[in-house]
């Protein structure tokens, strides 16, 4: 009797054993999740509001050779249409303001990733008035004068019927050597739901929709 107790509990530890080491094995070979985000390039389904996702996903294929320096200065400008390149306020198409707001992300995440990036922008004091306190403008008599810039981070739009292709490129101030590119789609519903803003024949048409 004493034999076979012994024999049970000597079977029972071997498989405890094997199963600890499948657990430890499968804990091994699993991926690295902090590597996830930089190896995962497909977009959620639904559109509506990823456009911090897209700029994060283009800011990787900008910035994946660069390391950042102490010593640089980088300036974000806006995006511009590659046709005309300048903003046209006019411009009937759901990504209108898409060139701002790449402007504003990739400064967060140049930023984000060590790279020193200047705000050319700030005014010399803060602008009080009855509706908001600032402190940018784009009046060039308010702006302070503006420091070394080495690097611009800038880019262009083409407009398509179902977004906007957006290229991004890093320029050395001095050189105009572009030391980096980027390129990638923006769906046009990131602003607005599908269909419920498009344009026609340079018309813009907005529809709702019925539940």
């Amino acid at each position: 009797m004493t034999i076979f107790v012994q024999r049970k509990a000597t079977q029972i530890t071997f498989l405890l054993g094997m199963l600890l080491l499948g657990t430890l094995g499968g804990c091994s070979s699993a991926p690295n999740n902090n590597n996830i985000e930089l190896i995962n390039d497909q977009a959620p389904d639904a559109a509506l509001g990823n456009v911090e996702y897209h700029t994060y996903v283009l800011a990787n294929e900008l910035f994946a050779n660069l390391r950042p320096a102490r010593q640089s200065r980088y300036a974000v400008t806006g995006f511009v249409p590659v046709d005309s390149l300048a903003y046209d306020e006019n411009l009937q198409h759901p990504l209108q303001l898409l060139g701002h707001q790449l402007e504003e992300g990739l400064l967060t995440e140049a930023t984000k990733r060590g790279f020193t990036a200047q705000e050319f922008r700030l005014t010399q004091d803060i602008i009080v008035s009855d509706s908001s306190d600032r402190v940018l403008s784009r009046d060039i008599e308010l702006l302070t004068a503006m420091g070394r810039i080495d690097y611009f981070i800038t880019g262009t739009l083409v407009y398509q019927e179902a977004g906007a292709i957006v290229n991004a490129r890093i320029v050395d101030a001095q050189t105009r050597d572009v030391v980096a590119a980027a390129t990638r789609f923006f769906p046009a519903e990131l602003f607005w739901q599908t269909e419920q803003v498009t344009t026609r024949n340079g018309r813009l048409y907005r529809t709702e929709n019925k539940g």
